[in-house]
């Protein structure tokens, strides 16, 4: 869930970008709202800056990329990315280029939950009700149309101001709901 940052790494011609992928802002579930932990030692990044590759759209028949390194700076999950030459890669990293495509996500696994009823409040970060992924794995990372996580992104840094007014996000729901009830 997240934005690319559109930070090159290198010179003009580059085609590594600096991402964040994950962030810690509440995401409403089938089973309510849900919060990626990023404290220390909450996110396991073995398999992404092993393995990790940049996918379209979580289409794991479109990979357009490679993740060189992955880390957690200020509760945001991080990535230096590389887009491949290949044609279909091109295509994205030409809409990354324009700033059409500016949205990223994560695939990920939950190791660990925490649950927090209404009202209660965990290790003073997070108030209920909400269901905390205290150990996550990230998968993958994709350049996303349409992110869960709007806060996160190519050129959304680790000091981005901005966060989402929450309550508008909660009134497109009720009316997402209130739509598909009819």
């Amino acid at each position: 869930m997240g934005e690319i940052l559109i930070r090159q790494e290198e010179g003009q011609d580059s085609r590594r970008r600096t991402v964040s992928f994950s962030s810690e802002t509440p995401y409403r579930r089938y089973f309510g709202m849900e919060i990626l932990d990023h404290a220390e030692g909450a996110v396991d990044l073995g398999r992404l800056n092993s393995v990790g590759v940049l996918l379209f759209n979580h289409d794991v028949d479109r990979v357009v990329g490679r993740v060189v390194r992955a880390w957690v700076e200020n509760n945001r999950g991080m990535a230096e990315v590389e887009f491949d030459t290949d044609a279909d890669a091109e295509k994205i990293f030409s809409k990354v280029q324009s700033g059409t495509l500016k949205t990223t996500s994560v695939r990920y696994r939950v190791d660990s939950w925490e649950e927090v009823r209404a009202g209660a409040t965990s290790a003073g970060r997070f108030t209920g009700p909400c269901s905390i992924a205290r150990r996550w794995t990230p998968m993958e990372i994709s350049v996303v149309s349409v992110p869960a996580d709007a806060t996160v992104g190519v050129g959304r840094s680790s000091e981005s101001a901005d966060t989402p007014d929450l309550s508008a996000y909660e009134r497109q729901i009720q009316i997402n709901q209130n739509t598909f009830r009819r």
